[in-house]
């Protein structure tokens, strides 16, 4: 500052040396019209300056600072230095509410916030998912608008948000069910934020988990009464030889059975808890169908005093990728069950075929009485059976299928079901074919 004035004195002092030579007369006169012209000089070149500065601070254009000199162009040089500042930590900030929000946006939980009237100022997709949402669209929309479960209106309109609500999702049909679980959270002057999670699965399992229990229970509860009736019996009364013997037969028949239901159990407690067989095991193919066709006659012969016409048919070699003992298992219980559930003297036809694709077939068909269409879909639920009756007389737990259907998954594998009631049943397991390995004839 004290050098601006200084230049402004010597540019005053200039103009009065040179208006002395000024011809208008008195040269003092002549001074002082020197004096006033080189001020009036002096404002002009300064304006012109400062409107230069203006124009630029108009503009916008922050990528270089003006180019003026003396002291408007310190103001501009301090002007560009803060606005870069600014804008520096403008953009930090920026990047990071685009980073908080990407963090939220990946979140597996609902994630909505709400103003102080309850209005939608933002969602990710997560939640417009689960609610039907639109993330630009409803933006401002009264959450109780699109919301309209009564169960969470009434929790939105209370003053207890500590714990959270289960509410069916607005996607949610007869087919499809969805239950959302959602938790309000006060926070700011008036705001609150609102999580949503799917605990579709946690209620099926839950409900499973309360089916399981009540079915194993009530399976293994029969085997148990009929037991505890036969040594009561013979407790209590005289029997013959025959009589005894009877009974003691009857009682190794419960406790067989609820031994191959405690085995099922284990099987399928395996499956459920170990990790997926690899690819780097192979089974022959070969040995897996002479185990079948020795397992499935030793159970007709059990079964039926006249035994089923099986036939067991391997079309083309080949080794198979996984665990011997699953897939043994899976094979041979769609074998029992045919074997089971096919009249005495029924055809039983197993067959081993190489599609052209690479993938591989393994059937089972039978002669017996069919299955009807409703009840394929529920085949493969644990202890689901058609007949219980004629279930147990064979010695069924209920528990085959669901096996398989652990094994087929664990392998990559499909199960196909094609039956007609009166028509037989056809049970197919497809196997991909990366887990096939076909061997020369």
């Amino acid at each position: 500052m004290v050098w601006r004035v200084f230049r402004f004195f010597l540019f005053q002092l200039a103009g009065a040396v040179l208006g002395r030579y000024l011809p208008i007369g008195d040269p003092r006169n002549g001074m002082v019209v020197g004096i006033v012209l080189a001020g009036a000089l002096w404002v002009l070149v300064d304006l012109r300056r400062g409107m230069r500065l203006l124009a630029w601070l108009k503009e916008g254009d922050t990528s270089a600072p003006v180019r003026v000199s003396g002291l408007w162009g310190e103001v501009a040089d301090r002007s560009w230095r803060l606005t870069r500042s600014r804008e520096k930590q403008v953009s930090e900030n920026r990047d990071r509410l685009n980073d908080f929000l990407a963090a939220i946006q990946a979140s597996p939980n609902g994630v909505v916030l709400l103003d102080a009237q309850d209005g939608i100022e933002w969602c990710n997709e997560t939640a417009a998912g689960h609610f039907g949402f639109d993330p630009q669209r409803d933006v401002q929309q009264h959450i109780g608008n699109l919301l309209r479960d009564p169960g969470f209106v009434a929790y939105l309109n209370g003053d207890d948000y500590a714990g959270d609500i289960v509410i069916r999702g607005p996607r949610s049909t007869s087919s499809r069910p969805v239950q959302l679980a959602v938790h309000l959270h006060g926070y700011g002057e008036g705001r609150k934020l609102l999580l949503s999670r799917d605990v579709t699965a946690v209620q099926q399992a839950e409900v499973m988990r309360r089916d399981f229990v009540a079915n194993v229970s009530h399976e293994i509860r029969t085997p148990l009464t009929v037991l505890g009736g036969f040594v009561e019996t013979l407790q209590t009364l005289p029997l013959n030889d025959d009589e005894r013997a009877r009974y003691l037969e009857l009682m190794a028949q419960q406790a067989r059975r609820m031994q191959t239901l405690v085995s099922d159990l284990l099987t399928l407690s395996r499956l459920e808890g170990s990790p997926p067989p690899g690819t780097n095991e192979w089974v022959p193919v070969s040995q897996l169908m002479a185990q079948c066709e020795q397992d499935g006659r030793d159970l007709s012969q059990m079964l039926v005093t006249q035994s089923h016409d099986m036939n067991f048919l391997q079309e083309g070699r080949c080794d198979i990728a996984g665990s011997h003992s699953e897939l043994l298992s899976a094979m041979t219980n769609l074998v029992s069950n045919a074997v089971r559930y096919t009249p005495a003297g029924g055809t039983i036809e197993v067959r081993w075929q190489n599609l052209a694709d690479g993938r591989a077939e393994f059937s089972v068909r039978d002669s017996g009485p069919g299955i009807a269409a409703e009840h394929i879909p529920r085949l493969t639920e644990r202890f689901y059976r058609i007949d219980r009756s004629r279930s147990r007389e064979t010695g069924g737990t209920g528990l085959g299928l669901a096996i398989v259907k652990h094994v087929l998954q664990r392998h990559g594998a499909e199960l196909k079901i094609e039956s007609l009631l009166g028509q037989g049943a056809r049970f197919s397991m497809m196997f991909p074919a990366t887990r096939v390995r076909q061997l020369p004839a």
